[in-house]
């Protein structure tokens, strides 16, 4: 380092290096720059204390001392200083950030390294326009005073070296530009390549046919192919066949030949969930038997006896897959017996558990974790009922939210470490959705009806359950179940049907003409049916009926995708939009007066919350509320208010106002966290459930009294987002399923989405290419 001269002289200018500062207007005229800058006066105080200790470490207390006395500031003054300073003396574009001035000393304080002059007292400040900095004394005084070579020499050199830095930079930048021309005239000539919905006639006179899809099913029979899974080579699926009411896992090629069973289940058994190793060589899933037995096991992927990995008994929405290395497994929440909240891994070789260490909320049900293909993040759905995906470190750090809003996921899998693919519902459909994890750009991957997605670990393929079933919907007398009706016969998918409490009036979301809407009629009436145009209802909550039956209250979305609540005069096709002062409301219901409602909504990364608003005066006033809740209703008959929870199965009561003291479990097992939305409440306050059961796909029980379960539909299966009991209790509305069936569907993985580059292409989409 150059020797500096710190006998400083009383003037109003200062050398820096090749800088000049003029103190009474605290400028800095540096070489180069076309304008001067100006300082604060507390950086000009730093830079003065500074150049009295030039060459020193000046610490922070003594620069704290000097330039802020008889205050207390924060280390961000002192840094905002310093950086100020930095950006000024390096104005000219000579040096980054003024570094080669200014020393930061690491827990220390700062050191000024240029060498420092004091102007002599008749010197005038150079013009903003100047090259260089005018010296104010000659060579020899200031190789007297600092020890160093002339100023006008370094001066000279300098803006030798900027004005070839300028013309280096202008011819780099001419050829870029031609560049950008040449890539733009190659893409313009080349030709246009043929797309799906062209290739269906050749060059408009003649038929070749339907557009292909992008994707094949490979399981293309009547069945139930469910839970697919990849090997990591991507050859095999494996996948749970239920087309004979039981489960059994079975393996085939993803070039669509014959499956092959992988292991025979034990009678009344049924297997599920299978989970490759690493490696490819082990296939890990889950034994489901009577009375609640379940147990997880590890089997060779080419079949053989299977060994007992762990117990599971009593576990709901049991999710599990393998740890990087192979030689565990990681676990979601698990309830039952053997379980805990939050993520855990499983030593194979020891049996012993690992409790993963990360930031979740009590309620929190975190479900499906995987790794990520290079194992250094860990993904996972947080209360996948309505919920989101989120990632983090594989030691648990950085735990992040990678999907918006509140939704029903219907499976997620990696694409590769920066992406990841999830199925939601949506409208009467699940559909595949990918997510880029830097930019955050969300991508249909255009296909209909899938969920369950499955990559392979060379990142290579994708696979997917295909499920396209058509519900109609039905009054079944409970007096008489084989009596049932098929009301509204349609080709469309029929769901939600709420029956009003005057018992004459219908209301349901559909997809029969096309748009999935909310439909009304007259019973009796056929011709008095129509949709409610304007907005677009959610399938995955109710509409309530308001007491007079006059209203409905529906959750739904604009045209902009927005959320929110709509009040609903249906026979005459009038809506709405409720200002509730919630981010995300996903559910409503009216309360015990026509100002009072219970609404379910979350904000930002939080559960779903049931809060109760008094809306009178058109003010909306929150008056309680209770947190992870997934479902409310509103019991007129009983004057109680009965809700489901996220983190829990069960029935849950409490009184009007939703006062802590008053709330009371009806049920501790039903509904289930997946079949949350599959219950009703009659007139006379009856609670009833349909749930699943072996020899009965729709079996109706009550749950605020004891008796046998009634069978009301033998073969077809219903659809799990809602039905309503008739007000004399009399019958049940439900939509059950007409035809159905799953594939395993298999396509290319798609490329990730990416926000075009600057320059000429971005706007080569506006030039009127079709492929551009």
């Amino acid at each position: 380092m150059e020797p500096i001269n710190s006998a400083l002289s009383p003037t109003e200018r200062l050398h820096i290096g090749d800088c000049l500062v003029v103190l009474p207007s605290r400028e800095v005229h540096a070489p180069g720059a076309r304008r001067s800058v100006r300082l604060t006066p507390k950086a000009i105080g730093v830079l003065l204390v500074l150049a009295r200790g030039a060459g020193n470490v000046v610490t922070r207390d003594e620069l704290f001392a000097q330039v802020w006395p008889d205050t207390l500031p924060t280390n961000d003054v002192l840094t905002q200083a310093v950086t100020q300073l930095r950006k000024a003396l390096s104005a000219g574009g000579a040096f980054p950030q003024g570094q080669e001035y200014i020393e930061t000393i690491a827990k220390t304080g700062y050191r000024l390294r240029a060498p420092v002059a004091w102007a002599k007292e008749q010197e005038e400040a150079p013009s903003p326009a100047a090259d260089a900095v005018a010296q104010p004394v000659d060579a020899a005084d200031a190789a007297d005073a600092t020890g160093t070579a002339a100023l006008p020499d370094a001066a000279r050199a300098a803006g030798f070296w900027r004005r070839a830095r300028r013309r280096l930079l202008l011819v780099v930048g001419l050829l870029l530009l031609c560049s950008s021309l040449t890539m733009a005239w190659l893409l313009w000539q080349r030709p246009v390549a043929a797309r799906a919905p062209d290739a269906v006639t050749a060059d408009g006179t003649g038929v070749i046919g339907s557009p292909q899809r992008p994707y094949r099913l490979i399981t293309a029979s009547q069945g139930f192919g469910t839970f697919p899974a990849l090997s990591p080579d991507g050859a095999l699926v494996a996948f749970a066949d239920e087309s004979d009411g039981g489960s059994t896992l079975k393996v085939q090629s993803t070039g669509s030949t014959t499956s092959a069973t992988l292991v025979k289940a034990p009678a009344g058994a049924m297997d599920r969930f299978p989970a490759w190793s690493p490696d490819g060589r082990e296939i890990a899933f889950a034994r489901f038997a009577a009375g609640g037995s379940c147990e997880v096991l590890v089997v060779g992927a080419t079949g053989g006896s299977a060994r007992r990995a762990t117990a599971c008994d009593g576990a709901e929405m049991l999710s599990f897959s393998w740890t990087p290395d192979g030689r565990g497994l990681v676990f979601g929440s698990m309830t039952g017996p053997h379980g805990a909240p939050g993520i855990r891994t499983l030593d194979l070789a020891t049996g012993r558990w690992t409790v993963l260490d990360y930031a979740r909320g009590e309620g929190d049900f975190d479900y499906a974790p995987r790794y990520s293909p290079d194992g250094r993040q860990l993904g996972f759905t947080r209360n996948p009922q309505l919920g989101a995906v989120w990632v983090m470190d594989a030691n648990g750090g950085d735990a992040r939210r990678v999907t918006s809003g509140s939704a029903e996921m219907r499976g997620w899998a990696w694409l590769g470490e920066h992406a990841i693919v999830f199925g939601r519902r949506i409208d009467s459909e699940s559909r595949l959705y990918q997510v880029d994890l830097r930019s955050g750009l969300l991508k249909d991957l255009g296909v209909d009806d899938a969920q369950s997605p499955s990559v392979a670990g060379m990142g290579t393929l994708l696979a997917f359950m295909h499920r396209a079933p058509q519900f109609g919907l039905f009054r079944v007398p409970l007096d008489d179940p084989g009596r049932k009706e098929r009301l509204f016969a349609s080709s469309g998918r029929d769901a939600q049907p709420m029956i009003a409490p005057d018992g004459q009036q219908l209301v349901f979301t559909s997809n029969r003409s096309g748009a999935f809407a909310l439909w009304w009629a007259r019973l009796g009436q056929s011709d008095s049916l129509r949709p409610v145009d304007g907005f677009r209802p959610e399938a995955r909550q109710s509409p309530d009926w308001s007491p007079d039956s006059r209203q409905v209250l529906v959750s739904g979305r604009d045209d902009d995708g927005r959320p929110g609540i709509y009040e609903v005069v249906p026979e005459q096709g009038q809506w709405k939009r409720l200002p509730v002062p919630v981010a995300e409301p996903l559910q409503a219901v009216y309360g015990p007066a026509p100002h009072l409602v219970f609404v379910i909504g979350s904000e930002g990364d939080g559960p779903a919350t049931l809060s109760l608003f008094d809306r009178g005066g058109g003010q909306w006033r929150r008056v309680a509320q209770v947190a992870g809740v997934s479902q409310v209703r509103y019991d007129r008959a009983t004057q109680r208010v009965l809700f489901t929870r996220l983190a829990e199965g069960g029935l849950w009561s409490a009184d009007p106002a939703l006062a802590p003291g008053s709330f009371h479990e009806l049920s501790g097992e039903v509904p289930t966290r997946w079949r949350f939305r599959t219950w009703a409440l009659g007139g006379d306050g009856a609670v009833a459930y349909l749930r699943q059961d072996d020899g009965c796909p729709v079996q109706l029980s009550r749950l605020d009294q004891t008796q046998p379960p009634r069978c009301l539909e033998a073969r077809a299966a219903a659809a799990t987002n809602g039905f309503s009991v008739a007000p004399d209790g009399a019958a049940v509305y439900v939509p059950l399923a007409v035809s159905d069936g799953t594939d395993i569907g298999i396509m290319p993985v798609p490329e990730a989405p990416s926000r075009p580059s600057l320059g000429v292409l971005k706007w080569l989409p506006l030039l009127g290419k079709p492929d551009s």
